[in-house]
């Protein structure tokens, strides 16, 4: 059986280019880049590479580019550094509908005394602006808000949010890891302080990523060791992640403009024909601003739980807004944020493409979902037997 893979906010396939570049720093070019050697000291041209490379694609100066383990580390990093940078401010803005690598960190800094506003979102996923600029003070040391919803593909208005934070003299970060090798980034127009991205979400491997960090910006480094990365983490580079996500970085570049078109096409006409197809399905977030590969559907009444099990049953890969497959009965928390009522947000279904992503795949999700939905509403209490919910 074809494994149709729907679920690329989660984790996306290594390119097979990006794969063979990997691989001499895998087998033969082992050495340690700190090394005062020629077999490791010449592994560090490699890495200073990777660093353009990827500085290409968002428009940034080499120079800007921290390498990390990934963008959990990339968030955590930013928002400690922050606080440290300015330890007589104790206050940090950011939404209800952040990443848990920023809502944990958050969660636990508050159990430390330091003040979170979380900023609530309307029923289409959207921050109100006027709400931002109240909940900055002078106690404020960082305004984090994510580029784009990993869960619903939300965009949010960076610029508009970036400058309204800098009118204030206040630091900004933005976690952008499901953005970046999708939309269009240029970090010398856009005020940000620090960026967070990560590789495996634009086919490079996992455990690397990337902050970027606007130079002048004050930094401390969460990770404490060597010289490495200037002084600013600690670690021996993961030299072969790194040239991978550099090279990945590269590719993306290339394939922007496929991503908004090709990409996009595709996620309409899936989510168009769900839609239309099954009742009491419910698009949820901005049908605009969001990212072109990503479509969050909700089908009422039913568990999206079970509609994984039976797609996954069918070869489909995709994942659930729902948290029931974590142990927990709590539907999403971005959903929950954004209203969407209860016996919806419990059966959401996010589909998440790539430019791997073909038209006969689409249309094999197109005619398997339907039946599912049906054999799961047949056996749902809340289902009636006219085929109408029961209120």
């Amino acid at each position: 059986m074809k494994t149709i893979y729907l679920d690329n906010n989660a984790t996306t396939c290594i390119d097979p280019i990006v794969l063979d570049k990997m691989m001499p720093f895998l087998k033969d070019r082992y050495g340690n880049p700190s090394s005062m050697h020629d077999f490791g000291g010449t592994v560090m041209h490699d890495v200073d590479r990777a660093r353009e490379q990827i500085a290409g694609l968002i428009n940034a100066d080499p120079r800007e580019i921290l390498f990390t383990s990934c963008g959990t580390e990339s968030d955590n990093t930013a928002l400690l550094s922050a606080l440290e940078s300015y330890p007589d401010k104790r206050h940090i803005i950011t939404t209800r509908v952040e990443h848990s690598a920023i809502l944990n960190m958050c969660k636990h800094l508050s159990k430390k005394g330091y003040s979170i506003t979380y900023l609530p979102v309307d029923h289409e996923g959207m921050i109100d602006l006027r709400q931002l600029e109240e909940a900055i003070t002078p106690d404020t040391a960082l305004v984090s808000i994510m580029y784009a919803n990993n869960e619903t593909g939300v965009v949010y208005p960076i610029d508009k949010i970036a400058q309204i934070v800098k009118e204030r003299s206040v630091l900004f970060h933005t976690d952008a890891v499901q953005a970046v090798g999708k939309l269009p980034l240029d970090l010398k127009e856009l005020p940000v302080d620090m960026l967070s991205l990560s590789g495996h979400k634009l086919h490079a491997p996992k455990g690397v990523g990337v902050l970027y960090i606007r130079r002048g910006t004050r930094f401390q480094p969460y990770i404490i060791g060597g010289h490495q990365e200037h002084g600013r983490r600690g670690g021996t580079e993961n030299v072969a992640s790194i040239v991978g996500l550099g090279y990945a970085c590269e590719i993306a570049q290339k394939h922007m403009d496929y991503e908004n078109t090709e990409v996009k096409r595709l996620r309409d006409k899936l989510e168009n024909a769900l839609l239309s197809i099954v009742p009491n399905s419910i698009l949820n977030g901005h049908r605009e601003m969001r990212l072109p590969n990503t479509t969050n559907i909700s089908f009422e009444y039913v568990e999206g739980e079970g509609i994984l099990l039976l797609l996954n049953e069918k070869g489909v890969c995709a994942s659930s807004g729902s948290a029931c497959t974590s142990g927990s009965i709590e539907p999403s928390h971005v959903l929950r944020a954004m209203g969407v009522p209860f016996t919806a947000a419990h059966g959401s279904i996010r589909f998440s493409l790539s430019r791997y992503t073909t038209e006969a795949e689409i249309d094999f999700v197109i005619k398997t979902v339907p039946p599912v939905i049906d054999r799961l509403r047949e056996i749902s209490p809340f289902w009636g037997k006219d085929n109408l919910a029961v209120r």
